[in-house]
């Protein structure tokens, strides 16, 4: 018998470039409108034969993420071999570039990788449909991980709806110390928000046009994340972050989902490493990173 050679898809990072949310639902998530785009920072996801399942992980942080059946890779293995009746034998090596606990799916980002690497590696055929299912089932940000470019995703987040893009929007990412665990900023977000009417969530009309124009002065005064007064409330000193950006020339600023993570739109390539090299330069941030939307969803690299 031959042994399938190893798959490695590579998947995008996102921003949110409205994140609005409902209140609390009875099961405890929320309803949200999200405007997700796909950035041009990525994870490699590898799958190899083996004889069970194993995870592996290199890069930035790679202390920090979990190597038992917890990491959403291996959950993605595991669902899908059940879903086929066979055992999820796999090693899966994660090569991370996405901050990680970072407001930037980064391990949703490796979730979706790990399901297309192993359809792949497998050979199982799995329909696009049938892959978001099991996406669904991982996480509310899942999905999104999958097919990148730009969507507004319902629901908590996982039902999906595709957008149209006019044109590249650039980026700078600010990389905090240390992360923001997502149920706690929700929790905080239910402690600033009670006894507060909360209103439907929807996606901006002004914003879905920015988008489709390609408009990026439109699109930064359309930008909002009702999760950031939340985040700033645990993490005050991102006010600084968000500050120093600003006054370095982004047109807008703000926390990137539940955070750490910042998120600076620029006009052009060039405001983007004047704006990276001034973040450096405050001391606000661990790192700055730049990059460019939309991107392309999870993608299987040729061998």
């Amino acid at each position: 018998m031959i042994t399938p050679r190893p798959v490695t898809v590579r998947v995008p990072a996102k921003v949110n470039v409205q994140l609005a949310v409902g209140a609390a639902r009875p099961d405890g998530f929320h309803d949200l409108a999200n405007v997700f785009l796909a950035v041009s920072l990525y994870d490699e996801v590898t799958a190899t034969p083996a004889s069970e399942l194993t995870v592996t992980c290199e890069g930035p942080d790679a202390d920090k993420v979990p190597l038992d059946r917890t990491n959403l890779a291996a959950r993605a293995a595991e669902l899908l071999a059940a879903r086929h009746g066979i055992s999820p034998d796999v090693h899966l090596h994660i090569a991370k570039d996405i901050p990680v606990a970072g407001g930037m799916a980064g391990g949703s980002a490796d979730g979706a990788g790990a399901l297309l690497a192993c359809d792949a590696l497998w050979g199982l055929g799995s329909t696009r449909d049938e892959l978001l299912e099991i996406c669904a089932e991982l996480g509310s940000d899942v999905p999104f991980s999958l097919v990148g470019g730009a969507a507004l995703g319902t629901g908590r987040g996982e039902k999906l709806t595709a957008l149209p893009v006019g044109g590249t929007f650039h980026w700078v990412f600010a990389v905090a110390d240390g992360g923001l665990s997502t149920p706690t900023v929700f929790g905080e977000f239910d402690r600033l928000t009670e006894g507060v009417e909360i209103p439907e969530p929807a996606a901006s009309p002004d914003l879905l046009d920015a988008l489709r124009a390609g408009d990026t002065a439109a699109l930064a005064g359309a930008l909002a994340n009702d999760l950031q007064a939340a985040a700033l409330s645990l993490r005050p000193s991102l006010a600084a972050t968000l500050a120093a950006g600003t006054e370095a020339g982004a047109l807008a600023a703000l926390v990137s989902g539940s955070g750490p993570t910042t998120a600076f739109l620029v006009k052009d390539v060039e405001a983007g490493r004047a704006v990276a090299a001034a973040l450096t330069a405050s001391g606000t941030c661990r790192a700055a990173r730049v990059a460019t939307s939309p991107a392309p969803g999870a993608t299987v690299l040729p061998t």
